[in-house]
């Protein structure tokens, strides 16, 4: 065990980026724009895009298969989810079967689908721990 510590200990994971599908870049980067208020960083239809929702960055590969981006999905750290919650319902992009709810595992959490299927699930630690 004190080796595993060990190893572990060098090593400091910073942050993750969801590689998610895209049936279409152009249409996926304005989802994110126009609803989320995401900026666009980079979109090569048919190839590659990229948005930033704060500090974080999503990215897209272009895919023609619908069934791989229903498939598919990613969690998202926030603050405020309260305040983002209600943005994403009056879009219209809340997961029917995923409003705002309190978890067994300590968070706060809500899920949206984007117009690929990409389920993106937005959590906050709860205020209740």
């Amino acid at each position: 065990m004190t080796d595993r510590a060990e190893r572990t200990d060098a090593v400091r994971f910073i942050a993750a980026t969801p590689v998610l599908a895209s049936l279409d870049i152009g249409r996926t980067i304005a989802f994110y724009v126009e609803r989320l208020g995401a900026v666009a960083v980079h979109a090569e239809q048919g190839v590659y895009g990229i948005v930033a929702l704060g500090d974080i960055h999503l990215h897209f590969w272009a895919c023609a298969d619908r069934r791989i981006a229903e498939a598919t999905g990613c969690r998202v750290a926030v603050e405020g989810i309260d305040t983002l919650y209600l943005r994403c319902q009056a879009a219209g992009i809340v997961h029917p079967n995923a409003p705002l709810h309190d978890t067994a595992w300590g968070t706060r959490e809500f899920a949206v689908l984007d117009g690929d299927g990409n389920l993106i699930t937005f959590h906050q630690r709860s205020d209740k721990d």
